[in-house]
């Protein structure tokens, strides 16, 4: 037996480590495509698509923020976050200008019409929740756990 063995742990030999049902990848994946589909018919009449509706979230929390500093919270590239910026710049929420401390950063600012939409938007963590059937508490807790998975995972990519 070689390290890499030793170090692995042990399945019962009743389970398939690699049965799609009995892949963490697999759970997450349809969890998040599933979960996201019950946001859009919510989303829609404020014509937001969901990566739109958490760019339009972390700027109701704080705004205005630098292209990279938003990139940086949501987690995103700047190949990813332009399109969306520019849509949502389009869809008269949001403009995006050159600071006036750092000229080569962008700072992104609501308009008042991106600012009056989080009032429509207050709207659907409550309807998710009644859609989902699920206790407030429950979805705390896998938050919890989704959030600590994250955090393993980053560990696991940096190498610890």
């Amino acid at each position: 037996m070689d390290a890499l063995e030793k170090a692995l742990p042990a399945f019962p030999d009743d389970v398939d480590p690699l049965a799609l049902e009995n892949q963490v990848c697999f759970a997450l994946a349809v969890a998040a495509r599933t979960v996201i589909s019950v946001y859009k018919p919510l989303l829609e009449p404020m014509n937001l698509t969901h990566p739109q509706y958490l760019v339009m979230l972390a700027l109701w929390q704080e705004a205005p923020l630098s292209v990279t500093e938003l990139g940086r919270r949501l987690e995103l590239d700047p190949g990813t976050l332009s399109p969306l910026l520019k849509r949502l710049e389009a869809a008269g929420y949001l403009t995006r200008e050159r600071s006036r401390d750092d000229e080569r950063a962008l700072a992104v600012r609501l308009t008042d019409a991106g600012v009056a939409l989080r009032a429509e938007a207050e709207r659907i963590p409550p309807a998710i929740v009644e859609r989902l059937a699920m206790d407030v508490g429950e979805l705390r807790d896998l938050h919890g756990a989704l959030t600590e998975v994250i955090g393993a995972a980053r560990r696991a990519q940096a190498g610890r």
